[in-house]
This record gives C-alpha cells, sequence and structure tokens, in this order.
C-alpha cells in the first residue's frame, strides 16, 4: 500500500487571475485578461471553454448562478440563471417507488429513475441566457468574440487522458443508454482512452461547434427562439420530453441585489432565493454565536458540524418554490487588475446530467428534475414551471467596502459545507489560500458527518459526541469534500492569488500575463 502526499500550490500575481475546474479554461480566461478584457469577460470565456474541455460538469445544456463585484466597491450584483421545469411538468410524471434515489439529496426513489436520467429528467437550460445577459450588462466582449475560444477548442477536440477514461468509465453504463451520447463518448460500448505511446488524444465535438457558431452569428435568443431552438425543441420531443418552444422562448435569467452578512471583519455575499446561498448565511450566524477565536480542530469542526447540520435539517424542510418565506457542477472564480470579481457556478447536476446528448446540438442536458423532491405537499414539490431548490452557492467576501475574495465550489449537497470552512480557515484562522485548501474538512450535509481522515485523531471524536461518523479520505472519486476554487486581492498592493482543489490533476489558477504554460 503506498501513501501519496498530494500538494498543489497557490499561484500569485500582481494584475488578474483565474481560478477555474481544468486548467484550459483558467488559461482561456486569462487570456481575455491579458487581452484588456476585465473580470466578467474571462469568466464567460471560461465557463464557456469548460463546456467543451469538462463537458460532464458543467455546460450550455444546464443552469447557475453567479455574482459580480466592482473593484470600486459599488454595490454587489447577481444574476440567476439556474434552470427551470417545463410548464408542462406535473409530479404525477414522476411516481414513487419504493427506497431512496441514492444521489446527492437522497430523496424517495421514482419509479424508472425518471427524475435522474433520460429526457424526463431535463429542465429548461439557462446558460446560454445567462452568459449573455452577464457579458451584456458588466462585459466588454462582443458575444461572438466570448464564444470564439469555445468553437476552436471543440473543433480540435476535448482532451482524452488518463484522466478523460476515468471521467468516461464512471458512467459510462448511463451514457450508453443513449445513441448520441454513447456514439461521441465511448468506443464499441467502452470509454474512449489516449492513443497508445501519447500523453493524450482529441475528441472533436462538429455538432457542437456547428451549434455555437450559429449562436455567434444569429444571437444568444438564437437558443430559445431561434434555428437553434427548433432543434432543441426536435430532438427532445423525438426523445419524449415535455419540453416545447413556448418553454424555451419564455426562458429569462433573473438580476436581483445581493445577499450580505457581516462574519468577523468581512461582509459575506451571497445569490438569494432557492440556492445554498441563504443557508450558507445562515451558517455563519450560528458559527459566529459559537465558534471561538481561539479554538483548536477538533473543536473547530464540531462547531463547523453543529452549525451545518442545523441550517441543512432546516434547509431540506422549509424552503422550496413553495415555501411561505419564498452536482456534479463546476465553478470559475476571477479578479482582473481593476479589483472587480466574478464568482460564477455552473452545473448539469449530475455528473453528465441527464446523460442524454442532443443529437442535432451535439449538447449534454442538465438533470434538473432531481433537485426537485418527488413527495406532494412539501415546499420544494415538482410543479409545472417551478424552479428548483438548488445546491450552488457562489460567495464573494469583501472588507473595507472593497470585493476580497471570490469562492465557490462543486460537489452537489458539500458545497456550502466546503465553503463555510474554507472561508472560516482563512478569516478565524489567518491560513492563506494554499493552507486552507491543503487542511482536512469535514461534511455535515448528511446525518453521518463524513471526517476526512487526515485530520487529527481527536476532530472525530469531538464531532462523535453529537452525530454518527465516517471517516474518508479526500479522493479524486469519490469527492467527499467538495471541489472548490477561489481567487483574492490584496487592496493594498494589487497582488491577487489563486487556488484550485488541490486532488484534481485538471484544476489550475492562471495569473494575467503569465503566459502559457
Amino acid at each position: 500500500m503506498h501513501t501519496w502526499d498530494i500538494h498543489k500550490s497557490q499561484v500569485t500575481g500582481e494584475r488578474g487571475m483565474v481560478s477555474a475546474q481544468h486548467f484550459e479554461a483558467a488559461q482561456a480566461g486569462a487570456d481575455v485578461l491579458d487581452r484588456g478584457g476585465n473580470a466578467m469577460d474571462a469568466a464567460i470565456v471560461t465557463a464557456l471553454v469548460l463546456s467543451i474541455a469538462e463537458p460532464w460538469l458543467s455546460g450550455v445544456g444546464g443552469g447557475g448562478l453567479m455574482l459580480w463585484a466592482p473593484g470600486d466597491g459599488g454595490a454587489v450584483d447577481t444574476l440567476d440563471f439556474n434552470v427551470r421545469a417545463s410548464r408542462n411538468m406535473e409530479r404525477a410524471q414522476y411516481p414513487l417507488a419504493s427506497g431512496t434515489d441514492g444521489d446527492w439529496f437522497d430523496w424517495p426513489a421514482v419509479e424508472g429513475d425518471r427524475n435522474l436520467i433520460g429526457y424526463s429528467s431535463i429542465c429548461v437550460p439557462g446558460a446560454i441566457a445567462g452568459f449573455a445577459a452577464a457579458l451584456e450588462k458588466y462585459g466588454t466582449l462582443t458575444w461572438a468574440d466570448a464564444l470564439a475560444p469555445a468553437i476552436a477548442i471543440a473543433d480540435r477536440g476535448m482532451r482524452v487522458d488518463w484522466f478523460t477514461s476515468l471521467c468516461l468509465a464512471i458512467d459510462a453504463g448511463g451514457l450508453s443508454r443513449f445513441e448520441t451520447s454513447a456514439a461521441l463518448f465511448l468506443e464499441d460500448g467502452k470509454p474512449r482512452r489516449s492513443p497508445n505511446g501519447q500523453d493524450c488524444g482529441h475528441l472533436p465535438m462538429p455538432a457542437k461547434a456547428a451549434m455555437l457558431r450559429r449562436l455567434a452569428e444569429a444571437g444568444a435568443r438564437d437558443f430559445y427562439e431561434g434555428e437553434t431552438a427548433a432543434g432543441i425543441v426536435r430532438d427532445l420531443a423525438d426523445g419524449g420530453s415535455v419540453i416545447d418552444a413556448e418553454d424555451l422562448a419564455a426562458y429569462a435569467p433573473v438580476w436581483s441585489p445581493a445577499l450580505s452578512a457581516r462574519y468577523g471583519d468581512t461582509d459575506v455575499q451571497v445569490v438569494g432565493g432557492l440556492c445554498g446561498g441563504p443557508s450558507l448565511l445562515k451558517t455563519f450566524e450560528a458559527l459566529g454565536r459559537t465558534l471561538s477565536a481561539d479554538a483548536g480542530p477538533a473543536d473547530s469542526a464540531a462547531a463547523y458540524a453543529r452549525a451545518i447540520r442545523s441550517t441543512y435539517e432546516e434547509r431540506l424542510k422549509t424552503m422550496g418554490h413553495a415555501a411561505a418565506a419564498g452536482d456534479c457542477t463546476s465553478h470559475v472564480s476571477v479578479v482582473d487588475a481593476q479589483g472587480n470579481m466574478v464568482s460564477l457556478t455552473n452545473t448539469l447536476l449530475s455528473r453528465f446530467g441527464s446523460k442524454v446528448t442532443l443529437p442535432t446540438s451535439g449538447m449534454l442536458m442538465n438533470n434538473g428534475m432531481m433537485w426537485f423532491d418527488p413527495r406532494a405537499d412539501v415546499p420544494n414539490a415538482i410543479a409545472p414551471g417551478a424552479q428548483p431548490l438548488a445546491n450552488m452557492s457562489p460567495v464573494i467576501l469583501s472588507r473595507e467596502g472593497r470585493p476580497w475574495m471570490a469562492i465557490g465550489a462543486a460537489g452537489g449537497r458539500q458545497i456550502f459545507p466546503a465553503l463555510i470552512q474554507l472561508i472560516s480557515y482563512v478569516v478565524d484562522k489567518g491560513m492563506s489560500l494554499e493552507q486552507a485548501f491543503h487542511a482536512p474538512r469535514i461534511d455535515a450535509s448528511m446525518p453521518t458527518v463524513v471526517v476526512d481522515q487526515a485530520a487529527a485523531p481527536d476532530v472525530a471524536a469531538a464531532v462523535s459526541d453529537s452525530y454518527p461518523v465516517s471517516i474518508r479520505p479526500n479522493t479524486l472519486h469519490p469527492v467527499n469534500f467538495a471541489i472548490p476554487t477561489a481567487v483574492m486581492r490584496d487592496a493594498d498592493t494589487g497582488r491577487t492569488t489563486g487556488m484550485s482543489h488541490p486532488v484534481s490533476p485538471w484544476t489550475s489558477s492562471v495569473a494575467e500575463g503569465a503566459g502559457r504554460g
């Protein structure tokens, strides 16, 4: 048995910084900064490239959330471009079965996993509308220029290396159920592999490149009301989806002021509504009452567990579109030389989303119905045209009125518990991003609290005083403690720092002006 010591260093720079879950996407965003683009330009380009470079985690067939913080200290703005249920969706289309679904929320099972896989699991996607709206309001690039790097990589092809093969192997069974997905991602029914003797090969995506070219020429609304929309609706109908042209045409993202709360000497800003943001703020409120400044790792872990578990229990019982108070995923964190920051989370929900690739567009589709509780008479119940309760929780932190850190994560229900600890490590413990990302964490999103096996022995003991405990490693797969990325900026010097998930071989932070590595 071998023991590996995995370490990834933080990246520092004098101007802008992009941190993302794939090195090619991060580099594409940094290239935008090099050419004079701002943080929003870089964030949108990075997210679009991610939809090609790592299509099983996020993409234009999904949705997301983002925050924009101007470097001059103006108000933080948020954009909700998450998926929506079709107006033709009804709970009766998802009859309950015995057991649980075993996915992120562990809801009661649905017959045939109709809410988890296949055309019946797809919601109306919002990514294209969101990216275009964000670029129009705060960016400087044209829509066509923002799409160009993703089109180039789609023409060349997604990298196929050992990690690609691993990711394809994990979901080969689901992909094999759908002809277009199997033809694209599998070879003779098996995961594609890099050519013998080569570090990687490339898998071109001509259908997706053609769709993106069409959007570059016709504009983003073509995805919802034009020729692209017609192809999407036709493919969805052929597969049995109830999403129709009216659903697509009615989609619009929503701008809102950020929700904000004070934690220590820091303002924490999140997206409000049906996501992880309100839960994150509520957890910090509880943590501020219970976590002492001199608490050691064990006492801190116990405080994190109590605060997160309390919030999570209330979250799943009370939050949803019908409440009285009204993932696999990718996260991108960006800061530019002027101090503007973007925190953007984009998701297909499960790995490879619904596992459905639409034939005309070559686009993997989300499985947004998974986010709804399939039971009747609950706040987050399936309903026509409803928005589900999401896990995403992009965050921007400010000090003295200026954006200081942009952070977020992938990992479904693990997201906001991971962010609570990482932010606390930096704010309460004075850690650098590098130290914080390597420090052991817990995950308290489920009744059994997961403790990193790298933690000191007394951490599990302290948490087990209140909750059942499982000890697991922070592995590449399965993901046990989320996949975070972050950037920071020193307001006095202008120096920036970026850090990405140490366990993944693909995550990267790239500084403006660093050149291609």
